[in-house]
């Protein structure tokens, strides 16, 4: 079974979603028989380099929050973060642009280890606070979730897989995602949002379901 999800590595919710989808396999009878694929969906595809303000500062002018209501909007994103295991330190989020990341999530899908650079990429931002725009760091963050240095920067410094994040960002368009995470399950059914385990784990019965 393939799950398909479309996701940002600097969306907070995106990361609880493909948290909240390990736990729905964690305890699923068929959880080896499902495949999971990420996309490219850039929140914020207009990031110039080096701009690398902190996201509470755009997030409240995006808005119009004061400080403070910024702040308390981002303490409820942390404890549900928490309430999975997940540890967010959203005071330190800085803006990124994405489409580098997104680019190397296509080369460790070519050598399988792409669930793997997801993870290092979340937690790298939302825990370690990295700046993920930054070749340099991302040059470690990927060598550290197992891909070979000369690898990375030879995608980096290349146009390598740009192709690919285009085509699953006008995929995105063609399935009405307008925001992230969408998850695809089974080729058929589409769910927006960082739905809970339940929900994840109710939709891939019926996929399994109607494809015996």
């Amino acid at each position: 079974m393939r799950v398909d999800i479309w996701s940002d590595v600097v969306c907070p919710w995106c990361y609880l979603g493909k948290r909240h989808l390990e736990l729905a396999l964690a305890d699923h009878e068929r959880a080896g028989e499902v495949e999971v694929f990420f996309h490219s969906f850039e929140l914020d595809p207009e990031a110039p380099a080096g701009d690398h303000r902190p996201m509470r500062e755009l997030i409240a002018r995006k808005y119009g929050l004061a400080p403070h209501e910024a702040a308390r909007s981002q303490e409820h994103l942390t404890s549900l973060a928490a309430s999975v295991g997940l540890e967010y330190h959203l005071e330190a989020t800085r803006r990124a642009n994405t489409f580098d990341a997104h680019r190397l999530l296509h080369l460790a899908r070519d050598l399988g280890r792409q669930s793997e650079l997801a993870e290092a990429l979340f937690a790298a931002y939302f825990t370690g606070g990295r700046v993920l725009g930054e070749h340099e760091e991302l040059v470690a963050v990927a060598t550290g979730a197992g891909l070979a240095e000369q690898e990375v920067r030879r995608v980096l410094g290349s146009e390598a897989y740009a192709e690919h994040v285009r085509r699953d960002e006008q995929a995105a368009v063609e399935l009405g995602a307008t925001g992230v995470p969408f998850f695809v399950v089974g080729g058929r059914y589409g769910l927006a949002g960082a739905q809970p385990p339940d929900v994840l784990a109710k939709v891939l019965d019926r996929a399994f379901e109607e494809s015996a």
